[in-house]
């Protein structure tokens, strides 16, 4: 049987066609080169054409739906639906039985972190493609190795002795025993024994994560030499021996107690990165040789102001320079495939790993290949020349790409500018002596700027200093703990059901949840009417397996035939409300969350009592926070529609979130809307809903669906049929193309009104630039509109008042003119912070920001003439000496350091500190000037001596400090600052003028 499979597998040696162009060996047993995009499309066509699989194109580097990824890491991230038996059995993924496709990944940041060895070697990236063919429920081990054998040796033509293959070993331990199965295939296709080697459960046994579907790996490894025996550098770190294809056969679940249990459907995983069976093919040690990268590596070139790439590793690459090279070429790919897929440079998660790769290339590009500012954003079209044809979407998003890395990029290089100054500024101020540079300083250089720690720890050791570490891996993981424990108080868990509970579910033949009656709803008398649901108890699981029945007390989720509850989907939260049980209608069961998996809608539920299977249940709806969602979710549908009308066609939605209370919109956009464009969005979305237009819905066969024009649609995978929401005009127009209608149009499952009337008005209360290039819009609706333009309003007024007294105010009491700038800062707090239009936000902060420079100056000027009085009536008091010191009535710490600075210029021999009893806060203010031409003692070393005595800090440069403490003695502080100035100077200040 087996023989037979083998020839129906394999193709005819010599048969015509792109699969067999090339697939003869050179004189050297090599195959010829192939260019990367032939190797690309021969896997695809191999696996499409001769054996049936499906073509499934390339998912973003963004993963759908899927919180614990920060970018897509393998080709199996899009299809964990599929494994995980959560898929929505209406999607045309639920129907895939086998598929192959090139997908793009990014392994950086996470579990699979290959960013530092990144131009370390010659082999590790953190973008590149993963061929890969998978079979759900088809075929298993024999035929998975067979095609795989079959491509490698008779389509790409390489040869077999250069080629080993792994089996797992077996784990006594895990009660594992050795793949035989797969050792036998193998046997039978003809790989010798000696080149067919067991491995352990590291190398050879692949787990999705903690826990769900895993099983068995078989790896086949290509040896670059050849001609020799390498079984001994198999899984042994060598670069000359390198593993080139995974099989997975999944055919376990490890459960949450880690045993392992047998999937009711088997399924084939594999894997082969694009970038190293190219270097094979190429006959290239390195992935950098090949027609992947040299096109790069050449475009570096003619920017940089080094020497041409050479290929060499780190230990004959003493300046770094190859190591660059590798760096900027690998990481403008990520870059570009990033942000063309929606994940631009940000501050958390994998936009801040993005905003790494960007610096970390910079860096390079600037400090080692000495290439100008610009460089990098300029690669943009080498790359997409590369990768464009197969990834279209770069050549559609080069000139934002482009844009995105060059702010970046100057943003950057401002950063390292500031934050050089920085780390000069506190090496002046610190104590020389201890050598120890602040971690908290280094920290937040690196938290808040993004100033990468080595440099830091370069730019100290050029001055003799180093950072404590010991203190800085304590702010560090400090910041992870808080990060962990951020993560852990956004609540519990959800209910969720595992893939043996879901194909249990199926094997019994439980019908997939009837939750049509979300979407039956009325409007009467201008009122919404929600139909009742009564249904019976099918399923109840407890978070490990199905049971019949669960206690009082018990967290557990709850499946019904039927339920009227709208399941967390398309960014629109869950229902709330409760069930009941027949018999015991006044014992309520609170539903905390509703979550579709694979067809069925868990409600998941604390027991209030026992619930049992066949149990007959009514389902009671919160119709008010429904009410509220279908308003969020209509006008957000309105937003989108408004914002393309107003800033065009090129804006795309990039995420939304709809609740009861608000909605979230996330949309790119070059830079942050101007007050203009934010009054006309708001202005055509109200014009919208004041027409009460009807909301139209309908479902379509996808296909259907695809045809309409103007649809809009973000980046999911979309049931079939598909429900359309359409506003103003009915979705069967639409379906023809000859009716053009410019009107709000998607593919959304959620909960809609019936007429747009009901959202009553909107008002964004929010708009800024997340990152460059992705803005976020919050939006309210109805009272809290109403309440927000209310707000605005009384806010108005209030800077109008406050606008009117200070024109009036020509006051010459500095007190007065403090309160007055005091109430603008008051006032600039309570206009950022109160929900109002955004458009009137950023008028209000345009004038109180003019208000609060002319209140300033006011106050700077009054500052000014008291400090000069106040000085010159010290001078006459002290007479002119070297050394003044003294205490003064005083609460402002800027007044006191303006007569400071008077009484130097009167004086500029003279050593100054003035201190200061500060009333409302206790505190003694310090401040003090020395002479310019002052060696035995400067400013910054007096302040922090006499405030370190205060029990305080303070800081300044070698001429002026300042400083705060506390002592209820002031009379004995003077006599201390006098004692000290006198001993670091050896008593010269006591000498007269």
């Amino acid at each position: 049987m087996f023989r037979l499979l083998r020839r129906r597998l394999r193709p005819l040696r010599g048969s015509p066609g792109l699969l067999f162009a090339g697939s003869q060996c050179s004189s050297s047993g090599l195959p010829p080169p192939l260019p990367a995009a032939r190797v690309r499309s021969r896997f695809l066509d191999y696996f499409q054409q001769k054996h049936g699989h499906l073509l499934v194109p390339s998912g973003p580097v963004r993963p759908r739906g899927d919180p614990s990824l920060l970018f897509v890491n393998a080709g199996m991230n899009q299809f964990k639906p599929i494994f995980l038996g959560t898929v929505d059995p209406r999607s045309e993924m639920a129907a895939y039985s086998r598929v192959v496709n090139s997908q793009k990944c990014v392994r950086a940041g996470g579990k699979h972190n290959d960013l530092e060895d990144v131009g370390r070697d010659v082999y590790h990236h953190t973008f590149f493609e993963m061929l890969g063919n998978w079979s759900f429920g088809d075929y298993f081990k024999e035929e998975a190795c067979l095609m795989a054998w079959t491509l490698l040796t008779e389509h790409y033509g390489i040869p077999v002795d250069r080629l080993y293959v792994s089996y797992f070993a077996g784990d006594a331990a895990s009660g594992l025993s050795a793949d035989e199965e797969t050792r036998q295939i193998w046997l039978d296709i003809g790989v010798p024994p000696g080149r067919l080697l067991p491995f352990g459960l590291k190398e050879n046994f692949w787990e999705m994560g903690d826990s769900g579907p895993c099983g068995p790996c078989t790896e086949i490894h290509y040896d670059h030499i050849g001609g020799r025996d390498a079984a001994a550098l198999v899984n042994a770190n060598s670069p000359d021996v390198v593993e080139i294809w995974n099989l997975v056969f999944m055919q376990y679940n490890r459960e949450v107690d880690q045993s392992l249990r047998l999937l009711p459907q088997f399924s084939v995983d594999t894997g082969m990165g694009l970038e190293r069976l190219v270097s094979v093919l190429q006959g290239r040690r390195s992935n950098y040789d090949t027609d992947l990268f040299i096109p790069l590596l050449d475009a570096i070139h003619q920017r940089s102001g080094v020497r041409p790439y050479g290929s060499r590793i780190v230990t004959a690459d003493e300046e770094k320079v190859d190591m660059a090279y590798r760096v900027v070429a690998d990481h403008i790919r990520t870059l570009t495939v990033c942000i063309a897929d929606g994940v631009h440079p940000g501050m958390s998660g994998a936009e801040l790993v993005l905003r790494r790769i960007l610096r970390r290339a910079v860096r390079f590009c600037v400090e080692v290949l000495k290439a100008p500012q610009g460089a990098l954003a300029s690669l943009v079209p080498t790359v997409t020349q590369i990768l464009g044809d197969v990834y279209p979407e770069l050549h559609r998003e080069a000139d934002r790409i482009v844009d995105i890395i060059s702010e970046n990029e100057d943003h950057f290089l401002s950063s390292l500018q500031h934050g050089s100054r920085l780390i000069l500024r506190t090496l002046h101020r610190m104590d020389n002596k201890h050598g120890v540079f602040p971690a908290s300083v280094a920290w937040s250089l690196h938290r808040d700027l993004g100033f990468p720690l080595d440099l830091v720890d370069l730019m100290l050791e050029e001055r003799g200093v180093q950072v404590d570490h010991q203190e800085l891996g304590r702010l560090i993981s400090e910041y992870q703990n808080q990060q962990v424990v951020s993560e852990l108080k956004s609540g519990q868990s959800p209910v969720m059901l595992d893939v043996l509970s879901l194909a249990e579910l199926q094997r019994v033949g439980v019908p997939y949840t009837d939750d049509s009656l979300k979407y039956k709803y009325s409007l009467q008398q201008d009122r919404y009417v929600f139909p009742e649901c009564r249904a019976s108890v099918v399923a109840l699981y407890d978070g490990h397996s199905l049971v019949s029945e669960v206690s009082e007390g018990q967290r557990c989720g709850v499946i019904l035939d039927r339920t009227c509850f709208y399941s967390e989907q398309g960014g629109q939260s869950h229902d709330w409300g409760y069930i009941t049980r027949d018999g015991l209608q006044g014992v309520l069961f609170p539903v905390e969350a509703a979550i579709l998996a694979g067809g069925y809608v868990v409600h998941q539920v604390t027991a209030s009592d026992s619930l049992k299977t066949g149990d007959r249940v009514e389902l009671h709806l919160d119709q008010v926070h429904r009410l509220a969602c279908m308003v969020k979710h209509t006008a957000t549908h309105i937003l989108n529609f408004a914002l393309r009308t107003v800033l065009g066609p090129s804006v795309q939605q990039r995420g939304s979130h709809v609740s009861a209370d608000r909605l979230r919109f996330d949309f790119s956009a070059k830079g942050s809307l101007s007050i203009s464009q934010l009054q006309q969005v708001e202005s055509c979305v109200n014009g919208i809903i004041s027409a009460n237009h009807i909301v139209h819905s309908q479902e379509l066969p996808l296909q259907s669906a695809w045809s309409i024009t103007g649809l809009r649609t973000v980046d999911e995978v979309y049931p079939d049929p598909v429900r359309v929401v359409s506003v103003a005009v009915p979705v069967s127009e639409l379906l023809d193309n000859q009716a053009v209608r410019q009107t709000s149009v998607e593919l959304c499952c959620g909960t809609h009104l019936l007429q747009t009337g009901a959202i009553k008005d909107l008002v964004i209360v929010s708009e800024r630039q997340l990152v460059k290039g992705i803005s976020r819009i919050i939006a309210v609706t109805g009272r809290d509109a109403t309440r927000a333009r209310e707000a605005g309003q009384l806010l108005s007024q209030d800077v109008d008042s406050l606008a009117a007294r200070l024109s009036g105010s020509a006051s010459s009491c500095l007190d007065s003119a403090q309160r007055l700038a005091k109430e603008v800062g008051v006032l600039s707090d309570t206009v950022d912070n109160t929900p109002v239009p955004q458009w009137q936000r950023r008028e209000l902060q345009s004038r109180l920001r003019a208000l609060q420079r002319s209140s300033n100056t006011a106050v700077r000027k009054l500052e000014s003439k008291e400090a000069a009085v106040r000085a010159q009536a010290l001078l006459e008091k002290n007479s002119r000496k070297l050394l003044l010191v003294d205490s003064v009535d005083m609460d402002s710490e800027s007044v006191l350091m303006k007569m400071v600075n008077q009484l130097s210029t009167l004086s500029p021999h003279s050593y100054v500190m003035l201190l200061a009893h500060q009333r409302h806060s206790g505190k003694v203010l310090c401040a003090c000037q020395v002479p310019k031409d002052s060696v035995s003692l400067s400013a910054s070393d007096w302040a922090v001596a006499v405030c370190r005595h205060l029990g305080g800090s303070a800081g300044g440069s070698v001429l002026v400090a300042r400083g705060t403490g506390k002592s209820s003695d002031i009379t004995e502080v003077v006599r201390w600052a006098e004692a000290f100035a006198c001993q670091k100077t050896n008593n010269d200040v006591t000498k007269p003028l």
